[in-house]
């Protein structure tokens, strides 16, 4: 079974931290480097950090500095604390594996967690 269970976004002022956390199932997780994605309104869907399964991160130029992903192989989960937040960021957050899963010809997400960030 393929699940992704995005939480812990919300609302929150500019110059503020959330952390989100990620359960994914273990056939996504498991070898598979995973990243965070946004899609803010009326924008495409963006990747704004991925960590490979040993650990190793990497940001988009946008987020770096502000944002640590991290993971717990044990779990199966991922997370995304977001620091010194800014209204551009707000957005619904999804996490996946990068690339992301394919089932079929369709690709699979899960429902995203809404944050926002007023200024």
């Amino acid at each position: 079974q393929v699940q992704l269970v995005e939480s812990g976004g919300g609302l929150v002022q500019a110059g503020g931290s959330l952390k989100l956390s990620c359960a994914a199932s273990r056939n996504i997780f498991m070898f598979s480097t995973m990243g965070w994605y946004r899609q803010a309104p009326g924008k495409q869907r963006e990747l704004v950090t991925g960590i490979s399964t040993g650990g190793i991160p990497n940001y988009a130029d946008s987020v770096k500095g502000r944002f640590t992903i991290s993971r717990d192989n044990a779990k199966n989960a991922v997370y995304l604390q977001m620091n010194s937040l800014k209204p551009e960021d707000t957005a619904v957050y999804y996490c996946n594996s990068v690339p992301q899963v394919w089932i079929g010809t369709a690709d699979y997400w899960g429902q995203g967690t809404q944050v926002t960030v007023s200024s």
